[in-house]
């Protein structure tokens, strides 16, 4: 049995090992997947993630595990992704600043024909930036590959002011949910003998 990761990510890795994860692949879909219009952004990373899945799954056995995972920031609505610029990662900076939003990522496990697809939702607030802090911030290009524009186990960690829900997750992996959907393919991270 392999134990895969449908993901480049850092984050994810590191997490995943955190988790008692030993060995695993690391095998990322190969095409951006596009999500249909007009879904909640639970829907769209519980979508995506699940695509990505899909995707990676067709290349092991059936006895394989695939994780996958997507993270989407929502505020007033809006997804925000990764940005694209620097002007992205100020605008999203800008909007969170002073307010809460919401963190999501989807995490789908499939084992041979069995596929779960579930997502955690986590409430930050940051504290008011000003434009200067802002700036120098996007300017240490941490930003650039995290969903919402900011990553909360470097840097970021100074804009925020308070969490509510899992801190795990904010970084891209819900580490207590992926447990109990891993135990339900056969894989106890608690009692491996």
């Amino acid at each position: 049995m392999k134990i895969v990761l449908a993901s480049q990510s850092p984050r994810r890795r590191e997490l995943l090992a955190r988790m008692g994860v030993e060995e695993f692949e690391i095998c990322p879909s190969a095409d951006e997947e596009l999500a249909p219009g007009g879904l909640t952004p639970d829907g769209l990373v519980e979508y995506l993630s699940a695509e990505k899945a899909r995707q990676v799954a067709g290349r092991f056995g059936p006895e394989d595990i695939i994780i996958a995972a997507d993270t989407v920031v929502a505020v007033d609505d809006r997804v925000l992704g990764k940005p694209h610029s620097r002007r992205e990662a100020v605008e999203m900076l800008t909007m969170l600043s002073g307010r809460s939003h919401a963190v999501y990522t989807g995490v789908t496990v499939c084992r041979g024909g069995a596929a779960y697809t579930e997502h955690e939702c986590t409430r930050v607030t940051f504290r008011p930036l000003t434009g200067a802090e802002i700036s120098a911030y996007v300017d240490t290009g941490e930003p650039m590959d995290k969903a919402g524009s900011y990553g909360i186990q470097g840097l970021g960690c100074l804009l925020v002011e308070g969490i509510e829900g899992d801190y795990y997750n904010v970084m891209g992996l819900p580490v207590c949910r992926l447990g109990q959907m891993l135990r339900r393919v056969g894989l106890d991270l608690l009692d491996r003998k």
